[in-house]
């Protein structure tokens, strides 16, 4: 996975009165946790431009001071009336330890049952996943190409060993439903049939004199 640096600094005191001063100075109070004792620090509201205001999912390579922190991030206050962010939370990472976030979901190919008319609902736009940092993708891509209508893809059928995902197994992420005026498989099947057979029927027909013309070939 991607990973984006944040540079900031050690905060030496703590408190609302504190916060409120960095905040004027456009500054966020940040938390770090995972290992033992929270660091306070704080860094440029900008800093957050590319993690929080995106659909993508990063690492954080946090630089406080010059000292280094692999993290993610974990919770985004927003003020209630300007929403601008005026706390973040983040939790350290090591190499090898399983951490969790959220994963964007990413659709790709033409699915059949589209084509014949059906409907596509992508129920989730995020899954969360858990593995070692190296192991985290950037994206869950998952292929519809060979959904027809009324099937679906579950979270259990996604094909991706090295990470756990926490939602459910028979969550849907993706379906093909039915819209108005779309023609099932089933549909389809019949209607080649009754074409078929209407064709097997009017090739019979064709080998057969009329009733009249028989009648006046007999006598």
């Amino acid at each position: 996975m991607k990973a984006i640096e944040v540079k900031g600094s050690i905060r030496e005191k703590v408190g609302k009165k504190t916060a409120k001063q960095l905040r004027e100075q456009e500054l966020v109070p940040c938390v770090m946790y995972g290992k033992g004792k929270n660091v306070h620090f704080y860094t440029h509201k900008n800093s957050f431009k590319e993690i929080v205001y995106t659909p993508n999912a990063y690492l954080v390579d946090v630089d406080l001071d010059g000292q280094k922190h692999k993290a993610v991030l974990r919770d985004v206050q927003f003020h209630p009336v300007s929403d601008k962010i005026i706390h973040v939370d983040f939790y350290e990472t090591d190499e090898n330890s399983e951490v969790w976030m959220r994963v964007p979901v990413r659709i790709e190919g033409a699915a059949v049952g589209v084509l014949n008319g059906g409907r596509l609902v992508q129920k989730m736009r995020k899954l969360r996943v858990k593995a070692i940092p190296g192991n985290l993708p950037d994206e869950i891509v998952v292929d519809i190409t060979p959904l027809e209508i009324g099937d679906s893809v579950k979270v259990k059928d996604l094909p991706y060993p090295a990470v756990n995902f926490l939602d459910p197994d028979n969550a849907v992420v993706v379906l093909v439903k039915s819209a108005r005026g779309a023609t099932l498989p089933e549909e389809i099947e019949a209607l080649e049939t009754e074409a078929a057979e209407a064709e097997v029927g009017e090739e019979g027909a064709e080998g057969e004199a009329p009733a009249e013309e028989a009648a006046e070939s007999k006598e």
